[in-house]
């Protein structure tokens, strides 16, 4: 029975494709033997007529007159409350079509029928008509406003002029007032007149009928630059440039637009943009009479066997023209290949680890007092931010890392080794968590390459080694020989052994310093360490209490610790103090002292009891019969001696043992 029932829209679309109107039916797919193109489609993507044919389906279905009310269930003949658009994809945009190799029907999406990714588009048309209403303007056409708004970003606290502008650039259209109200319309150099000989009317100010000028090479601009936001990638600010391949012109001319645009449609604007500045060069001044006013602003006219936009008109006796020639060319859309969506891959933010290093001066260049941090992640979250306070509780920026350390445990034991030699032992082996190693010869290990540092993991205790030999024998794991042990005086903290399983950090750019007042040394303090973009209060940032000593500060362990035995009984000791600044200088007779004076201490220990304890400010020390006997000594007894720092005591001890 006529009219007994709705009809629904169970599929209705087109392909994003020229022309896609022409037969939505049409999609490319080159591995389809249906693949093809609309009728009369140049196969270029255009996301603007997909739009256009949604709204015109359902403004025309919208209208009673086209849709009438059936008279059995009082409900329209095509209910379009079940009209349904194909295709919204279940896969999500832009993972889909992003991942390529995922699914490999990705590269049929810019041409093809899917909405995702197109649905929060708005047409040119109505962003324009939402700016005007704004700022108080309701009397405006956009008719022929045409274009597809992908993201626009309005300034504050501008004028609506201001906010259209950057839209006026990049889709290329003029607004003009004419008969009371304010007229968008794309440029598209359509002719509106054919201006003769005879239609020109004489004015005083015009050199003849029709005077041309044209701009100097000097106010010409040969290479344009936008930047925008690319809309099919991660929302990443990108830029496009094109240049004439006649330009010898140092300038360019850049313009950042707040709008998500495709690459393609990035590079269609600036092609457009600077091919019109070229062409608009020339320009024109003319007068018509009374009878042509139905010409105005924004019309494009034909004269001379050329096109020329109407931009300016004064109304006199007669009306005075200018005009700027324009191309038809210039206007039409550019031939372009389908766009590969890329999309950034997702990566699971953990916390990241961190290791404090309380060191000695590396270079000589630090904070002495101040230590460093190594931090590593996988994967690496961006910048990492360090807060630290006394109390957990309102952390405060300390330090920004914008690099991973390289950081690893160590598979293999290391014995003691004697300082200032080449170890030669056996390979150490280490699996770094990032980061790769190199060998280097032993002449680029004595300039200073290839430091690393091995410890228990805490902020103290570290031992400085070089090596020249680092081979790579498994994923992320080396084997490290020919070493220099206990660089830098931390042979005063070599232990017998240092057992599988040490920390070891690679002393390099990627250690940070940390700001900490000479004041706060050997107190605890809180610090939080995670991703600088989320914050401290980060479920994943990694929370320490660490105490330093400033190690910096620290006096090296004494040299050459010898004891001779006088006639008189005397045990005479003596020793060579060493410096921890600018000590490496062989023009000096001595090395600098390094500290504010001249001190150490000696301690005399049996058992496990120290017994006497002097200090002394000379390089030797006399132990007498007499303070032997005073302190209770009757047999072996060891020796320990060590230099004094102002600031933070006595630095690690030289150990002589003497024989009963």
């Amino acid at each position: 029975m006529p009219g007994s029932k709705p009809i629904w829209f169970t599929e209705y679309g087109c392909p994003a494709i020229d022309k896609g109107t022409n037969q939505p039916n049409r999609f490319v797919d080159v591995k389809s033997s249906e693949s093809g193109l609309p009728a009369r489609s140049n196969g270029h993507r255009d996301d603007l007529i997909q739009m256009q044919y949604l709204l015109a389906v359902n403004a025309y279905w919208s209208i009673p007159a086209n849709n009438p009310i059936s008279g059995h269930y009082q409900g329209p003949m095509v209910d379009l409350d079940h009209a349904h658009v194909w295709a919204w994809d279940a896969r999500p945009f832009p993972e889909f079509p992003g991942l390529i190799d995922v699914w490999n029907d990705g590269d049929n999406y810019s041409r093809g029928h899917w909405v995702n990714g197109r649905a929060t588009n708005q047409p040119l048309g109505a962003v324009v008509a939402e700016l005007c209403q704004g700022s108080g303007v309701e009397s405006i056409d956009t008719e022929q406003l045409y274009g597809l708004v992908r993201g626009f970003q309005q300034p504050d606290l501008t004028t609506g002029r201001a906010a259209l502008q950057p839209l006026m650039l990049a889709y290329g259209f003029d607004s003009t007032e004419r008969d009371g109200k304010i007229r968008f319309r794309n440029r598209n150099a359509r002719i509106e007149a054919e201006l003769t000989a005879d239609d020109f009317a004489i004015a005083p100010d015009i050199d003849g009928d029709f005077e041309t000028t044209r701009a100097p090479d000097a106010e010409m601009t040969g290479q344009v630059r936008i930047g925008f936001v690319e809309s099919q990638a991660s929302y990443e600010v990108r830029s496009a440039e094109v240049r004439f391949p006649d330009e010898e012109a140092r300038g360019v001319s850049q313009t950042d637009l707040p709008l998500a645009l495709t690459r393609n449609e990035a590079l269609a604007t600036v092609e457009r943009w600077l091919a019109e500045a070229r062409v608009a060069r020339d320009g024109a001044r003319f007068a018509l009479p009374k009878s042509r006013l139905l010409l105005g602003a924004g019309d494009v006219v034909r004269a001379h066997g050329q096109r020329y936009r109407i931009d300016r008109v004064e109304l006199a006796e007669a009306q005075v023209l200018e005009a700027v020639r324009v191309e038809r060319g210039v206007y039409l859309p550019a031939s372009a290949d389908s766009e590969v969506i890329v999309t950034r891959s997702f990566s699971r933010q953990g916390p990241v680890f961190p290791v404090f290093l309380d060191l000695p001066l590396l270079t000589g260049e630090e904070v002495p007092h101040a230590p460093h941090v190594a931090v590593t992640a996988s994967p690496w979250p961006g910048t990492v931010g360090v807060w630290a306070a006394s109390q957990d509780s309102g952390c405060e920026l300390n330090r920004l890392i914008s690099a991973s350390a390289t950081i690893g445990i160590t598979e293999t034991a290391l014995s003691m080794a004697s300082p200032g030699i080449w170890d030669r032992g056996a390979p150490l082996r280490i699996r770094l968590s990032d980061g790769e190693l190199a060998s280097v010869d032993q002449l680029g290990v004595l300039n200073g390459a290839n430091v690393m540092a091995i410890g228990d993991g805490s902020s103290e205790n570290w031992e400085i080694f070089q090596f020249a030999e680092a081979q790579l024998v498994a994923p992320m794991t080396y084997e490290l020989a020919t070493r220099l042990r206990g660089q830098l005086g931390t042979d005063g903290l070599m232990p017998a052994v240092w057992p599988a399983g040490s920390t070891v950090v690679l002393l390099d750019l990627a250690l940070q310093q940390l700001d900490l007042p000479l004041s706060a040394l050997g107190l605890s303090r809180h610090y939080r360490i995670g991703a600088a973009a989320r914050g401290n209060d980060d479920l994943n940032a990694s929370h320490r209490v660490e105490a330093f000593g400033g190690a910096g500060l620290r006096p090296y362990p004494v040299a050459h610790l010898r004891s001779v035995v006088v006639m008189s009984g005397d045990h005479q000791f003596s020793w060579k103090r060493r410096t921890r600044i600018g000590g490496d200088s062989w023009l000096a007779p001595d090395v600098p002292l390094g500290e504010e004076t001249q001190s150490f201490v000696v301690r005399v220990i049996q058992g496990p009891e120290i017994k006497a304890e002097y200090s002394v400010a000379e390089l030797t020390f006399t132990h007498t019969p007499t303070m032997r006997s005073s302190a209770g000594i009757v047999g072996a007894y060891r020796v320990e001696v060590a230099q004094i720092s102002a600031h933070v005591g006595p630095g690690p001890v030289r150990v002589i043992e003497i024989p009963a």
